[in-house]
């Protein structure tokens, strides 16, 4: 099995869902800054709008930090569209919901499950520069936590502005961080 981390992430253009408008998203749209792809099976489902929406719950704070979030199902944005309007839950949601019926960008970041048409939950954090500088996937019955991916995306924001830092096990904003030297082989 190949990794894509540090792999560019996919070319794409499809259309997309967001707070009552059909729109249509590329590759072109995330140049230039960091964003968030967050895969999961389908819509009108159980655990999905629970992830959804705690996501949604940071979708300010992200912002701030300069980070696009893009949630991504094998749905089509109009079937994004009715799931918005007829449930309370993800009337919550502000972020882009991009439409993958042909399940090319699940395929691209390699979440495709071919036996269901369907994605795994798979999260895949994007820079600037358009390469893949985290990923977390998991069985479609497991579902993600929008805190820690918060705490992922500020650790990668701080490694790729602190050239020669690295962030240790649960560091969060704030705390030290470690340059790797000879002097700390054996010593931590």
């Amino acid at each position: 099995m190949q990794t894509i981390i540090n792999a560019q992430a996919p070319e794409f253009k499809v259309q997309a869902f967001q707070n009552g408008e059909f729109k249509t998203v590329s590759s072109d749209d995330i140049k230039g800054k960091w964003a968030i792809f967050f895969f999961y099976p389908a819509d009108f489902t159980f655990v999905c709008p629970t992830e959804l929406v705690d996501l949604a719950g940071k979708y300010e704070e992200l912002k701030k930090m300069g980070v696009e979030v893009f949630s991504v199902s094998c749905d089509t944005h109009f079937v994004h569209k009715a799931w918005f309007d007829t449930s309370d839950s993800i009337k919550k949601i502000n972020y882009t919901m991009l439409a993958d019926p042909l399940g090319v960008l699940a395929k691209g970041f390699g979440v495709y499950k071919e036996d269901e048409g369907v994605a795994y939950r798979g999260t895949f954090v994007v820079n600037p520069q358009g390469l893949i500088k985290l990923v977390e996937m998991q069985d479609n019955s497991i579902g993600r936590n929008a805190d820690e991916l918060v705490r992922k995306v500020k650790a990668a924001q701080f490694v790729e502005s602190h050239p020669g830092e690295v962030c240790p096990a649960k560091w969060n904003e704030g705390a030290d961080t470690l340059k790797p030297s000879i002097d700390l082989v054996g010593k931590l």
